[in-house]
């Protein structure tokens, strides 16, 4: 199995919503966690979960952008609890609006977080894995789907898949599996920490955050199968695999459904 029986694992983003829900479903399966977020964030409460779920956990306050602090994690996560099985490269940010109104400084700090964010955890997992664990990656539907007035969110998202891609065929084959996820919308509170320029949007997308079907732990669940399966995508919405074909299958009509999707949803 690509996940081990008591994982070692670092997840960014981790004190609240998926970043949370994964931390605690790898407790449930006896796991250890280096639980990382940014200093002040509730990172004891999710150590908390973990334990309550029957794994180990310990706390340390990482800037994802930062690739001396997240070498630092790697180290901490090491000492504690011995070679990392699993690296959840989740912390991210939302910036989203048309194009012609957001700023270069919010597409540089997109670019930041939601990029060289997972950068620095894969290099890490290049360099000191060594041909063994996991590598889970979390993107999104918007990174296959490219819907209208989110495009630094979903140039992000997209470079995450292609990366993820890559390393799969470059790392696969000597033992380290990757696997990027890749949901709808869900519950949880990414628009919280979202930069964007259209407050119209931001409340709809918080509004079909609220009304997804799944919850942050069901997809926290659905990620860790896949990773345990050795999938590549995991997509754990029927409606974006569907959307997915649509697209590679006739791109034009997938275009149209798109202007149609955003005038019937994004406005108003």
């Amino acid at each position: 199995m690509a996940l081990a029986a008591r994982p070692v694992a670092l997840v960014t983003g981790a004190a609240s919503g998926l970043g949370r829900a994964v931390a605690v479903a790898l407790g449930r399966r006896g796991g250890q966690v280096l639980v990382t977020d940014l200093p002040g964030s509730d990172m004891d409460a999710t150590c908390a979960a973990v334990r309550a779920a029957g794994g180990e956990a310990q706390a340390f306050a990482l800037d994802v952008t930062d690739a001396e602090a997240f070498a630092a994690a790697w180290d901490a996560a090491e000492a504690a609890f011995g070679p990392v099985d699993l690296v959840v490269n989740n912390a991210g940010i939302a910036v989203v609006g048309p194009m012609a109104q957001v700023s270069l400084e919010d597409w540089h700090i997109q670019l930041q977080v939601n990029l060289f964010g997972v950068v620095h955890g894969c290099r890490l997992a290049a360099q000191r894995m060594a041909g063994r664990g996991a590598i889970l990656n979390v993107a999104s539907g918007a990174g296959l789907l490219s819907p209208p007035k989110m495009a630094p969110y979903n140039v992000s998202k997209a470079a995450v898949v292609a990366l993820t891609e890559t390393l799969a065929a470059e790392l696969g084959p000597a033992g380290t599996t990757c696997t990027v996820l890749a949901p709808l919308f869900f519950q949880t509170n990414l628009m919280a920490t979202s930069r964007v320029t259209d407050e119209r949007l931001k409340k709809k997308a918080a509004a079909l955050m609220a009304e997804g079907k799944l919850s942050a732990d069901d997809v926290a669940e659905a990620a860790l199968k896949a990773v345990a399966r050795g999938d590549l995508y995991a997509l754990p919405m029927r409606d974006g695999r569907w959307y997915w074909r649509l697209k590679r299958l006739s791109p034009q009509t997938y275009v149209r459904l798109l202007d149609w999707m955003a005038r019937r949803k994004l406005k108003g």
